[in-house]
């Protein structure tokens, strides 16, 4: 890449100078976080800033030598064929854009360590990003809350409970196999012991465990067709003091929300359609509110684009790194 940014005519250093330049060079990092957040936001017609977080990986399978090198997760050709390889993961935030285009607007990018922990870390770029896009006057008291994208992998109900305080909501997809529970029915006169504190079992592989929905909604769509959504109101996870929760203060929270299924007549490619699952901390069971949610979680494959677009146009993994290692603040 730097030798290539040193043929172009506007470029005034040699070849070996571009190189010096960037050996003496420093980016910074707060000052880039705060520029990009002062941009203008991509506005969508209900008023609401949708982001979105997911990770991607630099991989360097064979830079033995390079520090805080994680296995990462990748998916190979064919169905059940991931592979773990070594290299570096990195959390990325960006802003979602409307209409029928696949740009995003990256807003934040962490690199993940062994330390780490990623629902915290995304919490923590999440909650910048918003401080950020607060003082940088995109989003106002009384203004709709901000949507925060995520697919399965995440503890969508973790990050809801981390970021409770702040006017955003949270939705992302569930695995097929996954048990949420009603809230607690009401305690009988009379009864003695403790309190219920979950209900009836909702279990997604299970349809006989499902009540009516509380709401339904049908969408025509161009690239799936029909699009039918069902959802049901104050669904919770049952927590265990395990894993983030272990070093949990007090009472595990029940933490409600809204559970959608999803279901279309087509993908792109000719492929079998399989229901998709949606958790979101806040959303309603409102027919416009549920097709908010899907909606919104099926722009977030745009950030997939991004990076894309990140290794294959503009050599984002291309350096091969030695000395000094890369910083952990940002982009390598």
């Amino acid at each position: 890449m730097a030798a290539e940014l040193s043929l172009v005519p506007e470029c005034r250093r040699g070849h070996g100078g571009v190189y010096d330049a960037l050996n003496c060079g420093q980016v910074q990092i707060a000052r880039l976080r705060r520029a990009l957040a002062g941009l203008p936001l991509p506005a969508w017609p209900d008023g609401r800033i949708r982001l979105v977080a997911d990770v991607s990986n630099w991989l360097r399978p064979d830079a033995a030598a390079s520090a805080d090198r994680l296995f990462c997760h990748c998916y190979a050709r064919g169905k059940g064929n991931a592979q773990l390889i070594p290299g570096w993961p990195y959390s990325f935030v960006a802003a979602l854009e409307p209409g029928r285009t696949s740009w995003t607007l990256p807003l934040d990018a962490v690199r993940l360590g062994p330390a780490d922990d990623a629902t915290e870390v995304t919490a923590g770029q999440v909650r910048e990003v918003v401080a950020r896009i607060i003082a940088a006057g995109h989003r106002h008291d009384g203004d709709p809350d901000i949507l925060v994208v995520l697919d399965a992998g995440y503890d969508l109900t973790r990050l809801a409970w981390l970021l409770r305080d702040l006017p955003v909501e949270v939705p992302g997809r569930l695995r097929s196999d996954r048990v949420m529970c009603f809230p607690a029915p009401p305690r009988l006169p009379g009864t003695s012991g403790r309190p219920l504190r979950h209900g009836a079992a909702f279990k997604l592989a299970d349809e006989r465990s499902w009540p009516a929905p509380a709401a339904a909604a049908s969408t025509q769509t161009t690239r799936y067709g029909t699009a039918r959504a069902a959802a049901w109101g104050r669904l919770h996870q049952q927590l265990a003091a395990r894993a983030g929760w272990e070093d949990h203060d007090g009472e595990l929270p029940v933490i409600e929300g809204t559970l959608i299924r999803l279901a279309v007549d087509r993908l792109p490619g000719g492929r079998s359609p399989e229901p998709l699952w949606l958790w979101s901390s806040r959303a309603g069971t409102s027919a416009d509110e549920v097709n908010r949610a899907w909606q919104a979680f099926l722009r977030r494959f745009d950030i997939e684009h991004t990076f894309r677009f990140l290794k294959q146009v503009i050599g984002w993994t291309r350096p091969r790194l030695r000395d000094p290692p890369p910083p952990t603040g940002g982009p390598g």
